[in-house]
């Protein structure tokens, strides 16, 4: 999640889906030509702040009542609506919000916030991030197909569908350490654009890069003994002060939540949908066993004594994960809807009286400082991502 030079990888991808070199001349061609009708390179909204002087906090019910979750829902979602920049912003931290006000239900006023993301894409022209071959910069495609699936207008991803060929046209990077999604995090930013594009216009072979490029992601990051992705190759060797692997809570609920989106769009035959089932299974397994007695989880997962605040953002990704999939019959009810419970209960005493969500740390790469009061945006997607699912999943 951060802005780092593009890397290399010595796998190539299926030669079905590559082009000859003067085609791909001509797809980067075409690409260039296209981002000049995006707007031009407008600076990025500060995604959060800490406060000094709280205000008192909100004091919401734990309830899993679908009342009780909507006011808690729209309190937050209200609260950061009236905080967007007023200039339109396709980064990274922004997008991870977009795709939680897309997710709140239409009887929890999600029509309204549903809204508000049609006017941010017809500010950003339906235009991705301005960095070609980088997973920052394809995640507000979530929202853009999302938008796409409820008004079917082709505009709406034809620059995503652009960018994500161009991609897949390119030769994989040759670097071993350094892949085309070299962080964790990025499993969360990509993929699920690419089985978003898949189910937009049924054409599998964004799945199967995306797939062969996640394979390339996890044979680097995944240890298969804790369950747990490290955030990049230059965590393989680091450790917490009590010896574990440093393994960054946010970075895996990110994963998990990637997991999820991934498989809301396979489609029930799909020879590939197995393997990210089990995945989601192993790692919902690992985080059930460490979950916080507050109900949620710390920077570093292996140590959470070492960390005086729980990170919401993290915590939130991966409440959501387990509501999903104890929702579609992946995860027993009776072991996971219980954490779930917990994990909301938890998020609910880091809201403020005026809807500010706190205990969320600030852009990153590992375990960092923050307060009690610090906010960004990005947390407060994944909290609208779980709510809106622990919503769905209450009669």
């Amino acid at each position: 999640m951060h802005a780092r030079p593009s890397c290399s990888h010595a796998t190539r991808i299926p030669s079905h889906v590559t082009l000859s070199l003067a085609a791909l001349f001509a797809v980067l061609g075409t690409a260039a030509v296209a981002q000049d009708t995006e707007p031009k390179h407008a600076p990025v909204a500060p995604p959060g702040d800490t406060l000094t002087a709280p205000g008192p906090l909100a004091h919401l019910s734990p309830r899993l009542t679908r009342r009780d979750l909507a006011n808690a829902l729209k309190l937050v979602a209200d609260w950061q609506l009236d905080r967007m920049p007023a200039g339109p912003q396709s980064d990274w931290t922004w997008a991870a919000l977009y795709t939680g006000f897309m997710a709140v239900p239409d009887s929890v006023a999600g029509d309204k916030y549903k809204q508000a993301m049609l006017r941010v894409g017809e500010q950003l022209n339906w235009q991705p991030g301005w960095r070609v071959m980088h997973a920052d910069d394809q995640a507000v495609g979530q929202m853009y197909v999302e938008q796409y699936f409820l008004h079917k207008v082709p505009r709406m991803i034809d620059a995503m569908r652009a960018r994500l060929d161009t991609e897949i046209a390119a030769p994989d990077p040759t670097d071993p350490k350094r892949p085309l999604w070299w962080w964790c995090d990025a499993l969360f930013m990509a993929p699920p654009v690419y089985a978003d594009m898949a189910a937009a216009t049924g054409d599998k072979k964004y799945l199967e890069f995306m797939d062969h490029e996640w394979d390339i992601t996890t044979n680097l990051l995944y240890d298969h003994s804790k369950h747990l992705y490290f955030r990049d190759a230059s965590y393989l060797d680091q450790h917490e002060k009590n010896g574990e692997p440093l393994f960054w809570s946010r970075g895996n609920g990110w994963v998990m939540g990637g997991i999820v989106r991934v498989l809301m769009r396979l489609p029930a035959d799909s020879p590939l949908r197995p393997k990210y089932v089990a995945l989601l299974k192993e790692m919902a397994a690992e985080m059930l066993s460490i979950q916080g007695k507050d109900g949620l989880w710390r920077p570093g997962l292996l140590d959470p004594g070492a960390y005086p605040l729980p990170e919401i953002s993290g915590s939130a990704f991966i409440a959501y994960a387990m509501a999903w999939g104890v929702n579609e019959g992946i995860l027993p009810r009776a072991v996971y809807w219980p954490a779930v419970q917990r994990a909301w209960a938890g998020m609910l005493t880091h809201i403020y009286a005026d809807g500010r969500l706190g205990s969320i740390q600030p852009v990153g790469a590992a375990p960092g400082a923050f307060t009690e009061t610090t906010s960004y945006v990005y947390g407060v997607g994944a909290y609208l991502l779980a709510g809106s699912e622990i919503y769905r999943g209450v009669k």
